[in-house]
């Protein structure tokens, strides 16, 4: 997840023969192999606190949300990339077909409920057919029923590559569409004028019958279902007349509607007086309205959220703390059950594209870098641990150590970094030392910090660093144009469940979704092909495992560290299926748990 950050703590394991889910979750990842599928209910008011007794949701009140963004990446549901925004905008405006259990469990917020559809769908015996039953009376805003085609033009609209950029891509690979030599899909979207646009083929991809939707696959996809959590969902195509300001004020299907959205100010949701609770199980709507306050200055932010007086006790912080206000905010004992200090889903890294430098320069900068210093400037222990790859530790069954740091460049690399080393491979390029550009996004006072510590580290090398602040609101916007795209990028991913093939491949596969890299290496592409098809899933990590390697050993990414997060809500904000009521981190997205958050009355 660009997702930056999406993040999802459920394996999916595809048997070989009838295909059957289990979903295995915790830290370690040898959960019970308890069905993804089962009686776990999705609905906040059903959850229970630690000492089993139910925690009633208070609906009335408004509940605001700080951060020093300029405004959020997207609204619309086909582009939304980033954990976070795909937590909050399903959990108030966008629906899909299935979602994830709201649960301060890790394993049990692994498990699937239906959403949009009556239950997690079923699939053919070859893991390439699956259908899903709507709910009946899920309405629009406008009070006009969702319906199948909604769904299906939704997804269309992900095939319009050179209009919904960004967002994820894996109705493209998936369909069974036939794609050109190039590998491009015949289908290019329902913008599209060419006389060759292969509608005909999409039609077959996705079949509506009344209230059935199914898809057909062009390969098995046993974990299909939690695919469509992510880019799936409806979209109403006469709502549809501009793909850029539909962007900027989305059609809801959900309990709330946008009333308003200025950036570099606030973003205001109210209820939604065509949402039925008959039709949706899973959001108690507690709050009567959502505000979203944009720029607030973060550490200004920091000291509200901790002091959590006057209003900004029904508050909460979209923001990781800062560095500096670390210590203080643990050591206050009235932040003791508004805090949370967790794993979070995602690994940071720096970007590296591969079609600007050449493997010696790519290898130059990783070895020059000074980690340790990035990883203090963040905190430290609170940080997390130096990272070696993309992969993080506790997705077990897919993470291996890469060797990165220990042989996997030539020798050992020191933790500070080993700039003569550097420039060895420099020499050894044939080429002089390189210009770089290193992109990060401003508002985050660390930001500029360990821009200071990369351009610095990097320069002891002779490679001359330019440091290019961009906008945090629109940096990933930026990024995804090859024109304004820089040499390094400051970037952060996690898994979209539970299973490598929503990391390397999306990171580095020439067709991923996030292959901000630009790399295209037939080698890496074979390991690729063979691991989405891989039925065993032995077998399927271990390729996951070669991919993370190679791609490490080719500097596609220069991973800095397996992050830890800590955030602080206000006094009088709750969560109903958090332990005694209290706020946690919610594992699928790395998230607030959105629709499960009340306020006092």
């Amino acid at each position: 997840m660009g997702k930056s950050t999406m993040a999802l703590r459920a394996l999916v394991l595809t048997g070989a023969a009838a295909l059957v889910l289990s979903a295995c979750g915790g830290d370690d990842g040898d959960g019970d192999g308890a069905s993804p599928t089962g009686s776990a209910s999705g609905s906040a008011s059903e959850s229970s606190s630690e000492s089993g007794e139910p925690t009633a949701g208070e609906s009335g009140g408004t509940l605001t949300f700080l951060t020093s963004s300029e405004n959020l990446q997207h609204l619309d549901p086909q582009l939304i990339y980033t954990g976070e925004d795909l937590a909050f905008s399903s959990a108030y405006w966008a629906r899909s077909l299935t979602a994830y259990v709201y649960s301060p469990d890790e394993e049990a917020a692994g498990g699937l409920v239906g959403d949009l559809a009556t239950d997690t769908g079923t699939h053919s015996e070859d893991g390439k057919t699956w259908s899903f039953t709507l709910r009946d009376g899920v309405k629009w805003e406008d009070g006009s029923p969702v319906t199948c085609e909604d769904i299906k033009y939704g997804v269309s609209r992900t095939f319009a590559t050179d209009v919904i950029q960004g967002g994820p891509f894996y109705a493209v690979g998936l369909l069974n569409i036939p794609t050109d030599a190039d590998g491009n899909s015949t289908y290019l979207g329902p913008y599209s004028k060419d006389a060759k646009n292969n509608t005909a083929a999409f039609d077959k991809a996705i079949v509506c019958e009344g209230s059935k939707i199914t898809f057909h696959l062009s390969r098995p996809a046993g974990d299909f279902n939690y695919t469509v959590t992510l880019g799936w969902g409806p979209v109403k195509k006469s709502a549809d007349t501009d793909p850029a300001k539909y962007d900027l004020h989305p059609l809801s299907n959900g309990p709330y509607k946008i009333t308003e959205y200025t950036k570099n100010s606030q973003l205001v949701l109210e209820r939604n007086d065509q949402w039925d609770p008959a039709t949706d199980t899973y959001r108690p709507a507690y709050p009567d309205k959502i505000i979203m306050k944009f720029k607030v200055e973060s550490n200004q932010l920091d000291q509200r959220m901790i002091a959590s007086s006057g209003e900004d006790a029904f508050a909460v912080s979209r923001d990781a703390l800062q560095t500096a206000n670390l210590a203080p905010a643990f050591a206050d004992p009235t932040t003791e059950n508004r805090r949370v200090d967790v794993l979070s889903p995602y690994s940071r890294y720096i970007g590296v594209r591969a079609d600007k430098l050449t493997l010696e320069q790519r290898q130059a900068i990783a070895v020059s870098l000074d980690r340790a210093g990035i990883r203090t400037a963040l905190g430290g222990d609170f940080a997390g641990d130096l990272a070696d790859g993309v992969i993080k530790p506790n997705l077990a069954a897919d993470y291996a150590p890469s060797g990165m740091w220990t042989d996997l460049l030539g020798k050992e690399i020191p933790d500070t970094g080993d700039p003569e080393y550097a420039k060895e491979l420099i020499a050894k390029s044939g080429k002089p030392a390189p210009s770089v550009t290193y992109q990060y996004p401003t508002g985050v006072p660390t930001g500029e910090v360990i821009a200071g510590i990369v351009k610095t580290s990097v320069e002891r090398s002779g490679i001359k660093v330019t440091l290019d602040p961009l906008p945090r609101g629109d940096y990933y916007t930026i990024l995804f144009d090859p024109e304004k795209e820089a040499e390094l990028m400051s970037l952060g991913w996690g898994p979209d469940w539970l299973n490598a093939v929503t990391i390397v491949p999306e990171l580095f596969g020439a067709h991923g979704g996030w292959n901000l890299s630009h790399s295209d290496d037939p080698t890496f592409e074979d390991m690729i092909a063979k691991g989405k098809t891989e039925l065993d899933r032995d077998a399927q990590s271990q390729i996951w495992k070669d991919a993370n390697k190679y791609a490490m050993q080719q500097v596609w990414a220069i991973p800095t560290v397996f992050e830890k997060e800590q955030r602080l809500a206000g006094s009088k904000v709750h969560s109903a299926s958090g332990p005694d009521g209290n706020v946690y981190l919610w594992a699928p997205y790395g998230s607030w748990p959105y629709a499960d958050m009340w306020v006092d009355q």
